[in-house]
């Protein structure tokens, strides 16, 4: 019997609200504890617009260009690891360094992974051990560890170091998702899931960690200097037992979804180059989610007897303002029922894979109403979400 394999053309057009499958049982999850780390130093977005524009000879109308998309991503504040202290107690950076005349691309890339090896397994350890704590977890109670980053790449890895500092057994199995882009913690939680549907005394601990700051790029491309504005650096770990926690509100995971949306491969990119992987934010991403979202989210949601309008609250990845207003718009949401989301922008910026772990737990610290939905999009265009109860 041969496979029957769609044209190109007619492939990229298959839409979102194909009929959903009946979910398979997969054992319970639950949140056990949750911890969030952020490098030392932070940097105001006015001051971090300041800082780009200096690195080459741009144009004045280049420079005001610049400024403005960075006025634009309703961010406040980032962390970053390149950042430092000067001898006069100010914030600065010393990584990239201004180029002579309109070219130059700054560090090779070389030079980049080697910050991340030193920069990436400190910070994931500090969200790890935070999360240990919160959920007052023995760490020789661990049984799998699931790694998450599409920032950098490094052998032993983020997961080898974290057994060996935070006192995992050696035995502890370990899973990488990478390269995924902003939803890879919800490809984690999945993963997580499935271990546990397997093996339900099982402890696992998910650990995203992502230092997009390395990955700047000098340019007069609007697309390219808005991810330049946007994007930052950040760790959080979640822990996941198949037991409900004790002294802990109650969050369990009760099924995950995902769909590629047709027609919007273009538009979020996420490549290696030589002098950093370059990010492609495409205007199309916005169009993408009010068009395709609702059919997909109504189809997902009603496998769980659910309608959009069930959910309690929203737990989405801000991508950027964007990308927000495209999810409000599809779902007909309120301002309100994006708050925490928007307040994760305002304060840390777009740090990809660990942000929307910094929302839940925002959600998680206030007790918000469940049903729940965490949504994350990445780039296919991608999108994935999972329903917390």
């Amino acid at each position: 019997m041969s496979e029957t394999v769609l044209p190109e053309e007619l492939a990229s057009s298959v839409p979102c609200e194909e009929p959903a499958p009946t979910p398979v049982p997969q054992g319970e999850m639950y949140i056990a504890g949750l911890g969030t780390a952020l490098p030392p130093f932070s940097i105001q977005q006015d001051a971090a617009a300041k800082m780009a524009t200096g690195l080459r000879d741009y144009e004045p109308d280049q420079k005001r260009r610049i400024e403005k998309l960075y006025g634009l991503t309703r961010v406040a504040r980032r962390h970053c690891v390149v950042l430092d202290r000067n001898g006069n107690g100010e914030t600065e950076q010393q990584f990239f360094e201004p180029t002579n005349g309109s070219g130059g691309f700054g560090p090779r890339l070389s030079r980049r992974m080697e910050r991340y090896e030193e920069e990436a397994p400190q910070l994931a350890r500090q969200a790890a051990e935070k999360a240990l704590k919160d959920g007052d977890i023995d760490p020789a109670s661990i049984t799998h560890l699931i790694t998450v980053s599409c920032s950098g790449f490094t052998a032993p890895g983020v997961d080898v170091f974290l057994i060996r500092h935070l006192g995992l057994p050696a035995t502890t199995q370990r899973t990488h998702v990478g390269f995924m882009g902003c939803h890879g913690a919800m490809n984690a939680v999945r993963v997580a899931h499935g271990y546990l549907g397997n093996m339900p005394e099982a402890r696992v601990l998910i650990v995203a960690v992502e230092l997009c700051s390395l990955h700047y790029q000098y340019s007069t491309d609007d697309e390219t200097n808005l991810a330049n504005g946007l994007f930052s650096d950040g760790a959080a770990a979640l822990i996941a037992t198949g037991d409900v926690p004790e002294g802990a509100a109650r969050w369990q995971c009760v099924d995950s979804g995902s769909c590629i949306l047709p027609d919007s491969e273009d538009a979020m990119t996420w490549k290696i180059r030589d002098h950093g992987f370059q990010m492609t934010l495409s205007r199309e991403v916005p169009i993408a989610i009010k068009a395709h979202l609702l059919p997909w989210m109504t189809t997902w949601l009603a496998r769980n007897d659910l309608a959009v309008e069930d959910v309690a609250s929203w737990a989405v990845h801000p991508g950027g303002p964007a990308i927000l207003q495209g999810v409000q718009s599809a779902l007909s949401l309120k301002s309100e029922d994006l708050k925490a989301s928007w307040e994760v922008l305002r304060d840390c910026g777009n740090m990809s894979s660990p942000t929307v772990l910094f929302v839940i737990d925002a959600m998680r610290r206030a007790s918000a109403p469940r049903p729940c939905v965490a949504l994350g999009f990445g780039p296919g265009l991608a999108a994935e979400a999972t329903l917390w109860r």
